[in-house]
């Protein structure tokens, strides 16, 4: 039986981590993607392998789009020789990072680093990728809770975030015919890593986070891994061109 291949950017901390080590202990092997965490992907790498799936870190700077044909080549690449197989199965535009600033101080530069690194790279590393993702395969594009509720000095990240979500019913309606799904999930506050680690180690944010939560507690990167590869299953696949949040219940 050939084994389902998962390929998630921005695999070696955090959310990524997460989804990857949740999908692998699905039997899914691995592509996932670091820019300058090597060694940490490497570990991302070796815990998969000790559940028993063939996983690959490779470098990618998701905000270079010039780094993309290269990639996707040696993603063929690793395919054949180790995957046995020309496509994988699952694309989860996960690389990225935020910016807490207000509009007042958000600095042009910074704006077109995060248009490229969360609408052109997962618009264009997509392109790229799609004639090697399998008919019947999944595009899982990551947001942000953000997106829906508003909280200061995030204007910048969240309008990419929105960007991304109209992206995914688009590419949900354009690749139907290949019966390739995509969707969007949304998480809100979790603690990592991301922006400094802010939620996860600064107390008042934290529980700032908390009592806005319906559920009474700061989410954890495992509880989005488990999503995650929920909607990568064979049993969500009528969900098609949604987005699904995974918060807890914030800010309802």
């Amino acid at each position: 039986m050939t084994r389902k291949i998962a390929l998630i950017t921005g695999g070696s901390r955090g959310l990524g981590r997460a989804s990857a080590l949740a999908v692998a202990r699905r039997g899914i092997d691995v592509i996932l993607t670091y820019r300058s965490q090597r060694e940490e992907a490497e570990a991302v790498v070796a815990e998969i392998v000790e559940m028993g799936a063939n996983a690959v870190a490779l470098p990618l700077d998701a905000s270079d789009s010039s780094q993309f044909a290269p990639f996707a080549a040696e993603v063929r690449r690793w395919l054949r020789e180790v995957g046995k197989r020309d496509t994988f199965d699952f694309l989860v535009n996960n690389a990225g990072t935020g910016l807490h600033k207000s509009i007042v101080e958000t600095t042009e530069d910074e704006f077109d680093f995060l248009v490229r690194l969360h609408l052109k790279g997962p618009f264009f590393l997509t392109q790229t990728l799609l004639p090697s993702i399998a008919d019947g395969g999944r595009i899982l594009n990551v947001s942000s809770g953000l997106a829906r509720f508003t909280l200061p000095n995030a204007s910048a990240y969240a309008m990419m975030k929105g960007g991304i979500e109209v992206f995914s019913r688009y590419l949900a309606k354009e690749l139907g015919a290949r019966g390739i799904r995509a969707n969007t999930i949304a998480p809100g506050a979790i603690a990592t890593d991301f922006n400094g680690g802010t939620v996860r180690d600064n107390q008042a944010v934290h529980q700032m986070v908390a009592n806005n939560i319906a559920l009474g507690r700061v989410g954890e990167a495992d509880d989005i891994g488990g999503v995650v590869a929920a909607l990568l299953s064979d049993e969500t696949g009528w969900i098609n061109g949604q987005r699904v949040e995974a918060s807890g219940g914030m800010i309802l």
